[in-house]
């Protein structure tokens, strides 16, 4: 009897403990308890930081002039409480499309002036709204592989204000990404892989971390791929969007070509130096004007080896218009110096 009797006492003991109505004899709380607080917590973070940015975060409409004919084609975000907006520049590239903003609320906005930019496919665009709340800017330099994302978006131009939650897979990747809606493609560089799901329609969209600053902007998935998405690190936004709202425009240096890297590996396989491989240089540019051609290779920009993909782009980014690049540019097994430059990137 004796034993029977503290078996019960044993069992309704543990039992008023895990409900909370005596307190841990050891004074830790049980492992099921530390498990749904974790997981409570990390869903109030989610949940807080959509409700915190989801009313800055528009659907971009299109109409064509012929049809007369509206849909949604891609997703914004409010950077400026004086209007301004940033997108992907696919969303808004066409001439002769009538672009409008949508916010959450319903209401609808004609965008009165676009600025787009090809080498991020960027696009800043202004609206005559007052009121617009802007997202907060999180540091995209100091973001680690593994933690959280939130992106918010049109899904496929239809479901507006679509949530959905991964992690950062992946840093400084390369694509060339396309778009289902303007059938347009872009390379792009130093992209944040993400496995937050991202669709058509969600292009131009915030990537947030849990507390609601943007650290992205989403601006394409992989044909093919399950949870593969890319998004263009917000320093390199905010830089242009910052230009915009201060100035109502934006400048930047331009060498005017196109190409391909060559790795250190491919580059012994071919028996050519290591560098950027020339595919098309833009006509009365830069690039054209000191005599960079077609098949070309670059070796060196301002005395440093090309020795990755960005390395052109980032020694551009550095400078102004009408500063000096000099490279050394080889081409059938000699070597050349030239001097190009930098012109003001055209608006396209």
């Amino acid at each position: 009897m004796a034993i029977a009797l503290g078996v019960v006492v044993a069992v309704g003991l543990y039992q008023a403990q895990v409900k909370g109505l005596i307190p841990n004899i050891n004074g830790l709380p049980k492992p099921e308890i530390l498990q749904t607080r974790t997981i409570v917590s990390e869903e109030n973070a989610v949940t807080s930081a959509v409700e915190k940015t989801s009313s800055s975060v528009v659907a971009i409409g299109a109409t064509q002039r012929v049809f007369s004919q509206s849909s949604t084609i891609g997703t914004g975000f409010v950077v400026s409480d004086k209007g301004i907006i940033v997108t992907n520049k696919h969303v808004v590239s066409e001439p002769d499309i009538h672009y409008t903003v949508v916010t959450r609320d319903g209401k609808k906005f004609d965008i009165k002036k676009i600025y787009r930019d090809p080498i991020l496919d960027l696009a800043v665009v202004q609206v005559d709204g007052d009121n617009m709340k802007p997202l907060e800017f999180g540091d995209s330099s100091k973001l680690k592989v593994g933690q959280t994302v939130i992106a918010i978006g049109n899904a496929l131009g239809k479901f507006t204000n679509t949530v959905t939650t991964g992690v950062v897979s992946g840093l400084g990747r390369r694509v060339v990404a396309g778009d289902l809606f303007s059938g347009s493609a872009e390379s792009l560089d130093d992209l944040i892989q993400t496995d937050a799901a991202i669709n058509p329609g969600n292009s131009g969209g915030p990537l947030l971390n849990s507390a609601g600053q943007v650290i992205g902007m989403n601006v394409a998935t992989t044909e093919g791929a399950q949870n593969i998405g890319f998004a263009v690190p917000i320093n390199s936004v905010k830089k242009i969007a910052d230009e915009f709202i201060k100035t109502g425009s934006v400048s930047r240096p331009f060498l005017g070509i196109s190409y391909r890297f060559i790795s250190k590996d491919v580059a012994i396989m071919n028996e050519v130096p290591q560098g950027a491989y020339i595919q098309d240089v833009v006509s009365d540019s830069s690039a054209e004007q000191a005599g960079i051609k077609v098949g070309d290779i670059i070796t060196k920009v301002d005395g440093q080896t090309v020795d990755s993909e960005t390395k052109i782009s980032q020694t551009i980014t550095g400078k102004k218009i009408g500063d000096k690049l000099n490279m050394t540019v080889w081409n059938d097994g000699k070597e050349r110096s030239i001097t190009a430059t930098l012109q003001e990137l055209p608006n396209q």
